[in-house]
């Protein structure tokens, strides 16, 4: 899954939101990880469960978000992230449903699952037709 996220940082184009949608366990952290490994990130790449985001700097600025412990859109806007925002930008989201009406109308949205016989399903919807696609189906780890 790092593989893939570093893969996907080449097409992330600048100042883009990132909704990670998938299952506890899933790989969206991982995926995360492989991002910033791209964009010349040194520091580790963990889950913001409890400090909520965690800004990173390389060749490109990171922000990751877990989403999970928000409540309503007006918890997002408590947390001044568009405050900390240096272009070029990617906001990488875990469980934006739990914040869906802050997610921009052109946000990539992917889709991890697991499968039964332990391969990934990855889906990337893009927000314009204009936007390379990139979408594998039935990674195994």
């Amino acid at each position: 899954m790092e593989a893939l996220g570093g893969q996907l940082a080449e097409y992330l184009p600048d100042d883009c939101v990132l909704a990670l949608h998938g299952d506890l366990g899933v790989g969206k952290t991982t995926l995360v990880r492989g991002i910033a490994r791209a964009w010349q990130i040194k520091e580790a790449v963990t889950s913001p469960t409890y400090n909520l985001y965690t800004l990173y700097q390389g060749t490109r600025q990171l922000i990751h978000l877990d989403a999970y412990r928000l409540n309503a859109s007006g918890d997002i806007d408590a947390l001044m992230i568009e405050d900390f925002l240096e272009s070029p930008w990617c906001l990488a989201v875990e469980w934006p449903e739990k914040i869906s009406q802050s997610i921009p109308d052109d946000a990539w949205h992917m889709t991890l699952q697991i499968a039964d016989d332990e391969s990934h399903t990855l889906r990337m919807h893009r927000p314009s037709p204009d936007t390379r696609s990139f979408v594998t189906p039935n990674l195994a780890d």
